[in-house]
C-alpha cells in the first residue's frame, strides 16, 4: 500500500498536479489576479506619508531595474522632491519610443488615496510581470509615467498636523486668507490633542439638537416646534486672532487645480487661482515633464470624493473643445470604466459636476491633445452597496459601529474652552468620510488600476502589414504597405490635429531608390494624394483607432528594402523584407 502511494505522488508530480514546494512556499497559495509572494511588500490597507511612498518608491525600482526606474522631476514649494515612476520593459525599447500612459494623485493635499491607488499600479505592474502574459505583452508596448503625489509638503500636513477630512486642500504656501492683513496668524488648534479637527458642541437651552438616546454619538435635529439641547458651534478649535472666527487663516487657502494654463482665469473669477498659471512649482515641474514626452496619450489624475469618472470641459466655454470623435473614445473607454467599477459614474465636469477654470484634466487634453480622465475616488456605495450619498450621518454611523467597530468616531468629551466655556468635542476623524478605510483600499485601488491599465492599453498600437509589390515597367514598380492602427486611440486626438500640437506621423522606406511617395486616399478608385518633397518618408496627419492608412512608393530599384513607422503617440513599428 505504501509503496502505491508513492507511485501515485510520483505520477501526479510528473503531471504538474502535485509539487514540492519550499517551506516558504507551503505557507503561501496564490490568489487569481494578485502578486504571488512579491518582491516589494506593501500593505495597501494603510495610508502612507511622503516618505513612506518615496521608500516603497525606491523598493520597486531595486527590485524590478528591468522594468522600473525612479527619478526626481521638480521639488515642492518646501524643497521636496516630486518623484516619477518609470514603468515599462527596457528590455524592449526606450521608454520614449512607446506610447505611454501618465497617472498621478494627490494634487489636493486632504484627498489622499489618490497616491497610494497610483502607487498601486506600479507595484502591480511591476510584480505580476512574471507570471502574467498580458502584463508582458503591456510593458512591451508600452510605458507608464507614475507620480503618485504632486503635493508632498501639505500631505504630510495633512497626516502629521491637526486637521479635518477637508483640510488642507492647498499646499503649504501660507497667505492671508482672512483679508486682516497677517498670514497664518489663526492655525487648526487641536484642543484634545488627537490630531483631528473635529466638531464642538455646547448645552443651550435654545439648542436645535439632542442626542440620539440610542447612539449617543448621533446628533439629531429637533423638529421646528422643538426645543433642543444642544447648539452646533462648528470646528474644534480656538479664536487666535480675534476676528469672531475659528481656525480661519491656516495654510493655503488656493487650489493647485486652478493653476493650469488652459483658460485659466483670475481669482475674482475662479475662486482658488493664484498669480497666473503655473504659478507653484510642483504643478510646473509637472507641465514641464509632460511637454518633454511627446508619447504620453493618455492620463489619469486620481482626487476624492464621489465615485466618479470624469472628463471635460471643465468649462462650458469649452464644449467645442471636444468634438465627437474624441467624445466617442472617452465615452467607450469610461463606460467599460463603470463595468469595472462598482458604484462609479462617468460624469463630464462642466455639465454634472462645477465650472473649473485653469485645471489639469483641461491642460492635458486642450494643450498637448492628451486623452485624460480623473477619477474622484471613494463612494458610499462601497460600503453596503447601496446609495446613500454623501456624508449621510446614519450610514457613516452603521459603517462605525458594523465594520469599523467605533474606530471612525472620536467620542464625545467635555472640555473647558476659553471662549465658549464647557464644550464638548467629538466627531469623525479626518481619515473616514473621503478617505477610504483600510478594508476597502486594496479592491478599489486594484479597480481604477484595472480602469488606467485598460485606458493604457487602447493608446496607439502600430504595425505595418499587407506589403505589396506591382510592377508598372520600364524598371518601375510600386510598393503599398497598410498601416494599422489595432487600437481605439488615434494617434492624434482631433485636438492635436486642430492646433497642431504634434508632429505628423512618418512612415519611411529605406533599401529602395524612391522617385515618388503618396499617401493613398481611395485604392479602389486610385486617388493618391502626392508628396513631393523627401518621398522616401511620408508624413502622415493622422492614423485613426482601429483602422489604416496605406502608403504606396513607386520605386526604381530595391530588391531588399524595410518600412518602419515613427509616431510620436504611436510608437514605432517595423516591417522588413
Amino acid at each position: 500500500m505504501k509503496t502505491k502511494n508513492i507511485i501515485l505522488a510520483l505520477a501526479l508530480s510528473a503531471a504538474g498536479l502535485v509539487s514540492t514546494p519550499s517551506s516558504a512556499q507551503q505557507k503561501f497559495f496564490q490568489a487569481v489576479g494578485s502578486p504571488h509572494m512579491p518582491k516589494v511588500e506593501v500593505a495597501w490597507n494603510r495610508y502612507y506619508t511622503y516618505e513612506g511612498l518615496v521608500d516603497v518608491m525606491q523598493k520597486i525600482a531595486e527590485a524590478h531595474p528591468n522594468l522600473a526606474k525612479i527619478e526626481t522631476i521638480g521639488q515642492s514649494y518646501e524643497g521636496r522632491d516630486i518623484m516619477t515612476l518609470t514603468i515599462t520593459d527596457f528590455s524592449t525599447g526606450k521608454d520614449t519610443d512607446k506610447p505611454a500612459m501618465w497617472i498621478d494623485g494627490n494634487i489636493h493635499s486632504n484627498e489622499v488615496q489618490g497616491a497610494e491607488f497610483a502607487l498601486y499600479s506600479a507595484w502591480y505592474l511591476t510584480e505580476m510581470h512574471a507570471d502574467t502574459e498580458f502584463i508582458q505583452e503591456l510593458l512591451r508596448d508600452k510605458t507608464f509615467y507614475i507620480t503618485p503625489t504632486i503635493n508632498p509638503d501639505a500631505r504630510n500636513d495633512f497626516f502629521l498636523k491637526p486637521n479635518n477630512a477637508n483640510t488642507p486642500r492647498s499646499g503649504m504656501m501660507v497667505l492671508d486668507n482672512d483679508g486682516d492683513g497677517e498670514a497664518g496668524e489663526d492655525e487648526m488648534d487641536d484642543l484634545n490633542g488627537d490630531g483631528h479637527i473635529t466638531l464642538m458642541i455646547r448645552k443651550s437651552p435654545t439648542g436645535r439638537y439632542i442626542k440620539d438616546p440610542l447612539d449617543p454619538r448621533r446628533l439629531m435635529p429637533v423638529g421646528p416646534d422643538q426645543v433642543g439641547e444642544y447648539e452646533m458651534l462648528g470646528q474644534e478649535g480656538t479664536d487666535l486672532d480675534g476676528d469672531g472666527r475659528i481656525n480661519d487663516d491656516d495654510v493655503g487657502y488656493y487650489d493647485p487645480n486652478r493653476d493650469w494654463g488652459w483658460n485659466w482665469q483670475p481669482d475674482y473669477v475662479q475662486r482658488g487661482a493664484l498669480r497666473y498659471p503655473f504659478t507653484l512649482s510642483e504643478n510646473r515641474a509637472v507641465m514641464e515633464f509632460v511637454m518633454k514626452h511627446p508619447n504620453i496619450a493618455g492620463a489619469q489624475s486620481y482626487h476624492n470624493y464621489g465615485g466618479m469618472i470624469l472628463r471635460g470641459p471643465g468649462a462650458e466655454e469649452d464644449i467645442e473643445t471636444y468634438n465627437r470623435e474624441d467624445i466617442r473614445i472617452y465615452d467607450a473607454i469610461a463606460k467599460k470604466g463603470e463595468e469595472m467599477m462598482p458604484g462609479y459614474r462617468y460624469l463630464t465636469v462642466y455639465k454634472d459636476l462645477y465650472s473649473v477654470f485653469g485645471g489639469e484634466l483641461d491642460w492635458f487634453y486642450g494643450n498637448r491633445g492628451i486623452f485624460t480622465y480623473s477619477n474622484e475616488l471613494m463612494v458610499s456605495y462601497l460600503y453596503f452597496h447601496q446609495n446613500a450619498g454623501r456624508g449621510n450621518q446614519d450610514e457613516q454611523l452603521k459603517v462605525d459601529k458594523l465594520l469599523t467597530f467605533g474606530d471612525a468616531f472620536v467620542d464625545w468629551e467635555s472640555y473647558d474652552h476659553p471662549q465658549f466655556g464647557e464644550v464638548e468635542i467629538g466627531g469623525f476623524k479626518k481619515t473616514f468620510g473621503r478617505a477610504h478605510p483600510g478594508f476597502l483600499m486594496e479592491q478599489d485601488a486594484h479597480r481604477n488600476s484595472a480602469f488606467t491599465i485598460y485606458h493604457a492599453y487602447h493608446t496607439p498600437k502600430l504595425s505595418v502589414m499587407d506589403v505589396n509589390e506591382e510592377d508598372l515597367g520600364g524598371g518601375l514598380k510600386a510598393i503599398t504597405a497598410t498601416i494599422f492602427n489595432e487600437r481605439m486611440m488615434p494617434t492624434h486626438s482631433s485636438q492635436d490635429l486642430k492646433y497642431n500640437i504634434e508632429r505628423p506621423d512618418y512612415v519611411s522606406i529605406e533599401g529602395a531608390k524612391v522617385v515618388a511617395g503618396f499617401v493613398v486616399e481611395d485604392e479602389d478608385f486610385k486617388r493618391y494624394q502626392e508628396q513631393k518633397l523627401r518621398p522616401e518618408r511620408i508624413a502622415v496627419a493622422n492614423i485613426p483607432g482601429m483602422s489604416a492608412v496605406k502608403i504606396r512608393w513607386i520605386v526604381s530599384s530595391g530588391s531588399n528594402y524595410s518600412i518602419t513607422v515613427d509616431s510620436a503617440k504611436g510608437g514605432k513599428a517595423s516591417w522588413s523584407k
